[in-house]
């Protein structure tokens, strides 16, 4: 694994040890932080589910202001730990071990500008009750034009409301959709392309 772009850009990252976490290719993240480049700058960011951090670190060699990383597994946290050390974005980085449905439920309102959301696939279908609380709590979390990036299995859907589906593109058999808060309290729902 690597940050393909950006100030870290090259820089070796630790990967997952086992199966737990499910790493996107080189070439899927650098057609979602495209998409995603705009609204980086000094951008407040939520890494949900994770892993090892590829994901918020892109996120900080783009210019994000600070990342909370949310991971429970043991092994992919320590290693997540090492990639924030590697990048020394420690002062700007977050790491919940705990439950974050849990904190969601109970943190204090903030303002994130992008969450991603990338929970293991079967969730989807064993937990999707958890996950649909944890969508609307999102509401208080999130800024108001802010993105939610939702990873699933292509063959997997779930909608998530009060959010509403503003672009969704598929790349083999991942499915990113790109959330945005209801159209009639926030505007228009589109992505800059």
């Amino acid at each position: 694994m690597r940050v393909i772009a950006g100030q870290f850009r090259g820089r070796k990252l630790l990967g997952p040890e086992s199966e737990v976490t499910r790493p996107v290719t080189d070439r899927v993240k650098q057609s979602l932080f495209d998409i995603l480049m705009p609204h980086l700058a000094d951008a407040s960011v939520y890494d949900c589910f994770a892993g090892t951090g590829s994901m918020g670190l892109e996120c900080f060699s783009r210019g994000a202001k600070n990342v909370t990383f949310f991971e429970a597994d043991k092994s992919a946290a320590a290693r997540l730990k090492r990639n924030i050390e590697t990048l020394a974005v420690k002062d700007q980085s977050t790491i919940v071990t705990g439950d974050l449905f849990k904190w969601f439920a109970d943190a204090a309102k903030g303002k994130a500008d992008l969450i991603f959301l990338d929970p293991p696939y079967r969730f989807l279908t064993e937990r999707a009750k958890d996950l649909l609380a944890l969508a609307a709590r999102f509401q208080d979390h999130l800024a108001s034009d802010g993105i939610v990036i939702f990873r699933h299995d292509a063959v997997d859907s779930l909608a998530l409301p009060p959010l509403q589906v503003a672009d969704v593109r598929t790349y083999g058999s991942m499915t990113l959709e790109f959330l945005r808060p209801h159209a009639t309290d926030h505007g228009q729902l589109t992505i800059d392309k």
